[in-house]
């Protein structure tokens, strides 16, 4: 379901130029005008279609564009693929027709479009089935769910998105079918505090991960942004997050995902909470009990479609 309308919407966006964009189930955003970008997500299997109808109006009606992660599985954990299995079915051709369905009904939105598949490829740390393949594998796959959905939806852009590794060049599908490249980017004080023994800057993580992917000469956006901490690290982060930077051509746009973190963290880290209604907290101390608490939330989050991105910035990008 899309984000409910009777949530009270607030001004939410960071200060800043940088287009920005949010997966939104809870509505924070929803009159937002500084949103530009409406990201959904998407499972290819127990999927109801006619909800991108619904988040096409929704898009119009704020003059947004659609950015819609499929994630290829369905959200029922215990009827799931093993990642052999479902390398192997999209490999012979099995899926073609799951994802050749939610691309057709894609061409009929009337937002521009945008479509995010097999998102971070590259990590290992098990959230995903497709993700830790051998990368000639993924690559196949990718390329052959570009072939089909193109068939269905020629003006559909594509979204190529690791997560940021220094690994993510392996799992280049190529330019031909890779409009747009996406990165993702989460900030957990606590997290950083504990492991790491110092904070985080978004601008770090930011510069690190987009020089990787600025070889490509693609346009790039944060497909998916979270951060949590005390007052001062949300402010920090939330500073910096929409700040132009001209050495960056090709950074075209951030996309926060305003929701509860749906896969924990590690060393009992639990479950972030990213919501701008929730994500400040008193200490590190108190951020890791929160996270750690367990909610509907993580189980609900991906019920929505992530649908992104504005065509023209894009365009000029390149």
């Amino acid at each position: 379901m899309l984000a409910s309308l009777s949530a009270q919407p607030v001004s939410a966006a960071p200060p800043g130029a940088v287009p920005f964009g949010a997966y939104d189930p809870s509505g924070t955003f929803e009159n937002d005008a500084e949103v530009s970008i409406e990201h959904v997500f998407l499972p290819w299997e127990d999927v109801s279609l006619s909800s991108l109808i619904s988040a096409d109006q929704y898009a119009l009606e704020r003059n947004r564009a659609l950015l819609i992660t499929v994630e290829p599985w369905t959200w029922t954990q215990d009827e799931r693929n093993t990642p052999q299995a479902l390398r192997d079915a999209i490999l012979s051709g099995r899926y073609d027709s799951n994802m050749r369905e939610i691309c057709e009904v894609a061409d009929t939105l009337q937002s521009p479009v945008s479509i995010r598949w097999g998102h971070e490829m590259e990590d290992d740390d098990g959230q995903f089935i497709w993700a830790g393949w051998a990368p000639q594998d993924y690559i196949a796959a990718y390329r052959r769910m570009v072939e089909v959905c193109r068939a269905a939806a020629p003006r559909t852009r594509f979204v190529w998105s690791p997560l940021g590794h220094v690994n993510l060049t392996e799992y280049y599908p190529g330019a031909d079918v890779v409009d747009i490249v996406g990165l993702s980017i989460f900030g957990f004080q606590t997290f950083e505090h504990d492991i790491l023994g110092r904070e985080l800057r978004y601008e770090d993580l930011l510069r690190e991960r987009y020089a990787r992917v600025a070889p490509f000469r693609k346009p790039v956006i944060v497909a998916e942004l979270g951060y949590t901490g005390n007052a001062d690290y949300v402010q920090a982060w939330e500073d910096a997050v929409r700040v132009p930077h001209p050495e960056m051509a090709y950074l075209v746009g951030v996309v926060y995902f305003n929701q509860q973190e749906v896969y924990p963290w590690p060393n009992g880290y639990g479950y972030p909470d990213w919501r701008v209604t929730e994500r400040v907290t008193a200490s590190p101390t108190e951020s890791k009990v929160n996270a750690s608490k367990s909610s509907e939330a993580h189980c609900t989050a991906r019920l929505s479609i992530l649908i992104s991105y504005l065509t023209g910035i894009c365009t000029s990008a390149q």
